[in-house]
């Protein structure tokens, strides 16, 4: 008798996120960006904070590729790669820095919705009698812009970080919400779940053992491009004024402090602006990979 080849899901999918050139391609830019953030006290070459008004405003490393100017304000200042600001602070160090705060609330806000939203959307699931309420609270906070709620509740609770993270999770668990809520209500009707029930399982057991397992690509897929959701929110709120609060750096606070030197000196805004793009275009192209490798409904 043949045996039967048991089949490594894991590895299948990492079989068929490494076809993809460009998958791979945007995997390994993100892993290669949080291990700089994460590494920024030690390979930043000045500290975010550092002022040194004597060389503000200087370009980066491509003024030393044409003629040299006379002006030493339009010099390149050694050791400045990407230029100074206008108080003479290293935009690398910064752009490091910032994208420390960046991405940790793009995680952690994302982490934060992604357990309310899939607790609610569970319970919704399971349970018809919470099914209506549960839904329609989170109906209530979908007729809300996203931006605009964000902005109600910090300016509720105050500017800091924390704040900005709870704003952004919160419009964050409708999406995880409806998507677990959709999902579980399609396998909490396949047969082994019923079997389960009929033998006697726990409520939870059968929730966050059977149902939840299933509803983990559906899950995957969401959260990461909700971390580029994220992102983009943060920038936009610390560009008004409402993110983090200075002096730490933040990138989307880059931009809006670099937009009156956008004639003069436009590195200040493009720089971090093109960070900005790159992180989510990438987070964006690995999760729509993702959802073709791990949709079940999808054959090759």
């Amino acid at each position: 008798m043949n045996e039967v080849k048991r089949v490594n899901p894991i590895r299948v999918a990492v079989e068929k996120l490494l076809k993809n050139k460009l998958a791979v391609v945007c995997f390994v830019v993100l892993v290669v960006e949080i291990i700089m953030v994460i590494l920024a006290p030690w390979i930043a070459p000045y500290s975010y904070e550092e002022q040194d008004p004597s060389i503000r405003l200087r370009p980066g490393f491509w003024a030393q590729w044409g003629e040299q100017s006379p002006k030493p304000t339009e010099q390149y200042a050694p050791g400045h790669y990407l230029g100074t600001d206008k108080y003479g602070r290293d935009v690398y160090s910064r752009l490091l820095y910032g994208g420390r705060v960046s991405l940790l609330v793009g995680f952690v806000s994302t982490a934060m919705g992604l357990f309310v939203g899939t607790i609610c959307g569970l319970l919704a699931a399971y349970y018809p009698k919470l099914d209506n309420p549960i839904m329609r609270v989170m109906d209530l906070l979908f007729t809300f812009p996203s931006i605009l709620l964000a902005m109600l509740i910090i300016a509720m609770l105050g500017v800091n970080a924390f704040n900005t993270m709870l704003a952004i999770s919160v419009w964050s668990i409708p999406s995880f919400a409806r998507m677990v809520r959709g999902r579980a209500l399609q396998v909490k009707e396949e047969d082994y779940v019923m079997a389960t029930r009929s033998l006697g399982a726990k409520d939870s057991r059968i929730l966050f053992v059977h149902i939840l397992k299933n509803c983990l690509p559906v899950i995957i897929v969401t959260a990461t491009m909700r971390i580029a959701s994220s992102i983009i929110s943060i920038s936009t709120l610390s560009y008004l004024g409402m993110g983090v609060t200075p002096p730490m750096p933040e990138w989307g606070d880059m931009i809006s402090a670099g937009k009156e030197y956008l004639w003069n000196r436009p590195s200040l805004t493009f720089i971090p602006g093109i960070t900005v793009m790159v992180t989510v275009i990438c987070f964006n192209i690995l999760g729509d990979k993702l959802r073709d490798i791990l949709d079940p409904s999808l054959k090759d």
